[in-house]
């Protein structure tokens, strides 16, 4: 069963576009992009990642994400399904 996670990007001043852009290009195995939206509020871009295991789904936020230039933190929050 597919993880999909929300990713929540604090980024660098006047950074959000440029981020969000280049977020739009993401690509990594066994993680594919759902959505990503700049945003107003304490956060600046949020993208929503589905992967095949939460490990893969935490190697493309550390090893994608958070190397895109101008992103300065990220928050990780995770769909679960209730029954």
């Amino acid at each position: 069963m597919a993880v999909r996670g929300y990713i929540l990007i604090e980024t660098e001043v006047g950074k959000a576009k440029s981020v969000s852009a280049a977020i739009q290009g993401f690509n990594y195995p066994g993680a594919r992009l759902v959505n990503v939206d700049t945003v107003t509020g304490p956060f600046d871009v949020i993208a929503q990642v589905e992967a095949d295991d939460l490990d893969s789904l935490g190697n493309a936020i550390t090893e994608a994400i958070q190397k895109v230039n101008g992103v300065q933190r990220t928050t990780t929050c995770l769909a679960v399904r209730l029954a």
